[in-house]
């Protein structure tokens, strides 16, 4: 109640200067576990012009900063409802995640700058069922995703901005394990994954650019952009995976584009460039090191509507994958070593098929006048097609 008072009273000095040149606002935070602006129960705060800086303090656990906000510099919950705009937020200390939405709390930001470097922590951020709103912010964190989310998941919406990690492994641009979408936006990890997504949760990407530099020094990783995935620490529900990306440029680096494993997903892809790193790998579904062995492969379905999709496909024993293009064109090799896990292709009327290496597939929908085998040979089920 403490901060929301200091809140208010803020607002009523800002008001009874009118007329005058008012200092801008600041509201700092330098206490274990405190946030420079607190807002919960039922209130409805506005915030515009002001400086939000948590610059000291720890949080009294890493899962209580991550999982319900403890110690950010903005930290919402409750059925609480903050507005943000034309604001400086800055959070410097340990576990100290710039802009939270918790619970029911509902955050509707604008035309904010969001610096994040301290450890630990992401740039703007949804738990609990949280609810961020947001529109032309400028973010950037230092050791955990830029656009985030943790346990119990939310909604976030992004419309305009940029949003970059700067850090290493575990510090993508946008940690889903909540329905995260994000329009006409610019999204940068400069070392690490460009998306991930755990779970039954969603990335929706509307005419964003994007990159990222899947490196990974763990064992047993695998190198990719976009990592759809299920792990074992209970902060997402066991379902499917499911990216979207309509129209916008997605940059590899390192690695695969796509990775699945150990998790259901569906990848959506309409109209998106896609630039592929050095190794020409557009996806992998296989097992990996999350999961139970023998029983941690992925199951993947990518559809494909006005695309152009190039790369070399892998698909392991226990994984499955269902292609489908829609006025849609590949140029790649499945499975090229050899036939492993299902794989089953649907090329409708309107799509191709351009191969670059010989290719092991389950099934085939589609034209074999469709597919130009440049030489190569395509094996359905065993059997020799081209």
């Amino acid at each position: 109640m403490k901060k929301i008072l200091s809140i208010l009273m803020a607002g009523v000095m800002l008001l009874l200067s009118c007329g005058a040149l008012a200092e801008t606002v600041v509201y700092t935070a330098t206490q274990d576990d405190e946030s420079a602006v607190d807002v919960s129960g039922t209130e409805q705060v506005t915030l515009s012009g002001v400086t939000v800086q948590k610059t000291g303090g720890n949080a009294s656990s890493a899962d209580a900063a991550s999982f319900r906000g403890v110690n950010s510099a903005i930290r919402v919950y409750d059925s609480a409802v903050l507005t943000v705009t034309d604001s400086v937020i800055e959070a410097t200390a340990q576990n100290a995640t710039g802009v939270f939405a918790y619970d029911h709390g509902m955050i509707y930001i604008s035309d904010c700058a969001v610096t994040v470097t301290g450890g630990g922590a992401g740039g703007v951020q949804v738990a609990g069922g949280g609810t961020l709103i947001g529109s032309n912010l400028t973010v950037t964190s230092a050791s955990k995703a830029a656009i985030r989310s943790d346990r119990g998941g939310g909604t976030m919406i992004l419309d305009g901005g940029s949003y970059t990690s700067t850090g290493k492994n575990g510090c993508p641009a946008i940690y889903s394990t909540a329905d995260i979408t994000v329009k006409n936006a610019l999204c940068v990890s400069e070392q690490s994954r460009a998306v991930i997504i755990e779970g039954k949760n969603t990335v929706t990407l509307e005419n964003v650019i994007l990159s990222g530099n899947g490196q990974s020094t763990k064992e047993g990783s695998v190198r990719a952009n976009v990592l759809l995935y299920q792990s074992a620490s209970g902060d997402a529900s066991v379902g499917t995976s499911v990216f979207t990306m309509t129209g916008g440029e997605m940059t590899c680096l390192s690695g695969a584009m796509f990775y699945c494993t150990n998790t259901d997903s569906v990848i959506n892809l309409n109209g998106a460039a896609l630039n592929l790193s050095e190794d020409r790998t557009l996806l992998i579904v296989s097992t990996g090191r999350w999961g139970k062995d023998g029983r941690n492969g992925g199951d993947c379905v990518l559809n494909a509507q006005d695309q152009t999709l190039e790369g070399v496909i892998t698909v392991d024993e226990i994984s499955s994958l269902e292609m489908n293009l829609r006025s849609s064109a590949y140029t790649g090799a499945i499975n090229e070593n050899g036939a492993a896990g299902k794989v089953a292709v649907t090329l409708d009327e309107s799509s191709t098929w351009a191969l670059t290496g010989d290719s092991y597939i389950t099934s085939l929908e589609g034209n074999l006048d469709q597919i130009e085998s440049n030489g190569y040979h395509l094996y359905v089920d065993g059997e020799a097609m081209l």
